[in-house]
């Protein structure tokens, strides 16, 4: 078994010494199957090529969990990477090169970068466990590092889930406000044909990747986009040097929280979303990282555009009221909950 970082229940899945490694990135269609290339624009991400003329998929395992948040588990779940047992190519340790080379200028982090992200090329790959599974996504463990040198970052690798194991069962009312450029791509989305669903993975992944860049760059308190490929996200990990996560914010005890502290926090990245015209769209209690007094948003793949959505101020006012609620449980007065949501409304220009 791989030495495991820590002893914690942020890992459920440790690969096995010995066992087969992936290497790069692996083409996700065979020939039965549309070519579908992702590309960015304002909105996230576009699809270009394929055909909307495939049936929808309804098949599928599912198993929920106890939050309802990390609710999707699949034993057989292909992290469409290859095996490193027939390409000599693959590093001696470790899963795959680094693939910073294989993303280009715009499908990588704001510039100034953080000193501790590695973009040696000769840079490898490992990863050490799984960290959260959820419905449209899984969130592993990454270590990138330079070999035979004290080069090394832990990143959380979020992977969008390919068109048979997806649930996008929430798309619709987050999807209003964002266009896409070609009709037949915004109708095969519509019908959630299988080439519509990879159009909406590849724009769920870019959107959080560019939302995750505009957040950085004003401030807010957010992990830091390293790259995009594919459908794939790599950003800063929230937690320790020995790869225990940090918590979430419902996972704290009422003697860990300074409240005030926290909503302060709080208030001030909000804040930075709403002048920029945004919302978060779905947060909670659950997305929320505490990791030493910080506070850390997380998921925003479905960022609200508060103006074009026509339903931006009512998820404005339910991301507040949401994670409100657990503040309220452990002392913060109701009444500031209601200011806060008159506050985002002021700085998003919605009074």
């Amino acid at each position: 078994m791989r030495e495991r970082f820590s002893e914690t229940d942020s890992f459920s899945r440790i690969r096995a010494k010995g066992a087969p490694r992936r290497g790069r990135r692996s083409e996700r269609f065979d020939d039965t199957e549309p070519e579908v290339v992702f590309g960015f624009d304002d909105h996230g991400a576009y699809a270009v090529g394929g055909s909307d003329d495939y049936a929808d998929f309804d098949g599928g395992h599912e198993s929920h969990g106890d939050d309802g948040h990390n609710s999707y588990v699949d034993d057989n779940h292909d992290d469409n990477y290859d095996s490193d047992d027939d390409n000599p190519d693959g590093p001696a340790d470790g899963d795959r090169w680094s693939t910073w080379d294989q993303s280009t200028p715009t499908e990588k982090g704001p510039e100034p970068r953080p000193s501790w992200v590695v973009t040696e090329l000769a840079a490898v790959d490992t990863e050490l466990g799984l960290v959260k599974t959820g419905k449209e996504a899984d969130v592993f463990l990454l270590e990138r590092a330079v070999p035979g040198t004290d080069r090394r970052t832990l990143m959380a690798a979020k992977r969008y889930r390919d068109s048979q194991h997806r649930m996008f069962h929430r798309d619709s009312g987050y999807l209003e406000g964002r266009r896409h450029k070609e009709s037949r791509i915004a109708r095969a989305m519509a019908k959630r044909t299988t080439f519509g669903k990879e159009a909406i993975a590849g724009q769920w992944a870019g959107a959080e990747f560019n939302a995750l860049c505009r957040l950085w760059s004003a401030g807010a308190a957010v992990p830091y986009p390293v790259q995009i490929l594919g459908t794939e996200i790599l950003m800063e990990f929230i937690g320790d040097e020995s790869g225990a996560a940090a918590p979430r914010l419902a996972q704290l005890r009422a003697e860990e929280a300074d409240v005030e502290d926290l909503w302060e926090q709080l208030g001030r990245s909000l804040s930075l979303l709403a002048v920029g015209g945004y919302a978060h769209g779905d947060l909670s209690a659950y997305n929320i990282l505490v990791h030493e007094g910080r506070l850390v948003i997380i998921d925003v793949p479905q960022i609200v555009d508060v103006v074009a959505n026509p339903r931006g101020r009512s998820f404005l006012e339910r991301d507040v009221r949401n994670v409100g609620a657990w503040f309220v449980s452990r002392g913060l007065p109701e009444r500031r909950v209601g200011e806060l949501v008159e506050s985002l409304e002021f700085d998003a220009r919605l009074g």
